[in-house]
């Protein structure tokens, strides 16, 4: 078998040297890393690779924004986002740019080589965990008393209550999830209706009751 060649994206340095260590102890793997993503793009220049692990949480270019990027320069890339925090409310915008995978840093070292192992095949990496946090598109809104309603709460005010629980505020939401701070006052309002509540608070209770958010991270 010839060996699969990795490009990690990270900006601590402990970090990517700690996981590319983790990697080459499969003998078949080698990993390159780089710190940010201007370093991954002139690293793509220079040489090819087989998989990029990407990091989500980097200043100046994002590994969102580097996604993105490295997609559109070639569709066929297989691009794993390899990072410690929720990225849930960037899942449809990662799907949509192509990536191959999500990866929880905090996964075994066996977790790890299994899924690149995946992605060299063609198969998406999805760990269970963010599996069981995807929502359906709408969710219909049964009362306390059983009847359903005929509104519905769809995907992106799902993700709104999602980080109205976490206790962001109304710019800190519309920073979060690329949108106007007066597109989350509007679909607040919306949400509020619909729940048949008054308040954020409210709306909290409402959400946990229906399901509507959870409590874990991934």
């Amino acid at each position: 078998m010839s060996e699969i060649r990795i490009l990690l994206v990270d900006d601590h340095p402990s970090v990517g040297e700690g996981t590319k260590t983790m990697i080459e102890q499969d003998s078949n793997m080698s990993v390159h890393v780089v710190l940010s993503a201007m370093e991954a793009i002139e690293a793509l220049k220079q040489e090819s690779f087989d998989i990029i692990l990407c990091d989500l949480n980097m200043p100046t270019i994002t590994g969102l924004e580097l996604t993105k990027r490295l997609m559109q320069e070639d569709p066929d890339r297989r691009v794993i986002i390899y990072t410690g925090h929720d990225i849930i409310s960037h899942f449809n915008l990662l799907i949509q740019y192509g990536v191959s995978g999500f990866i929880s840093k905090t996964v075994s070292r066996e977790q790890l080589l299994t899924s690149i192992y995946c992605a060299m095949r063609g198969e998406a990496v999805i760990p269970v965990s963010l599996l069981k946090q995807l929502r359906r598109g709408e969710v219909k809104v049964t009362r306390s008393d059983g009847t359903v309603e005929e509104a519905s709460i769809n995907e992106r005010e799902q993700d709104i209550l999602q980080e109205v629980a976490e206790g962001l505020s109304n710019k800190e939401i519309a920073a979060k999830l690329h949108m106007s701070q007066r597109t989350v006052e509007y679909n607040l309002t919306r949400i509020f209706d619909k729940l048949s509540v008054r308040s954020r608070s409210e709306a909290i209770v409402e959400s946990k009751r229906l399901g509507l958010i959870r409590s874990e991270t991934f």
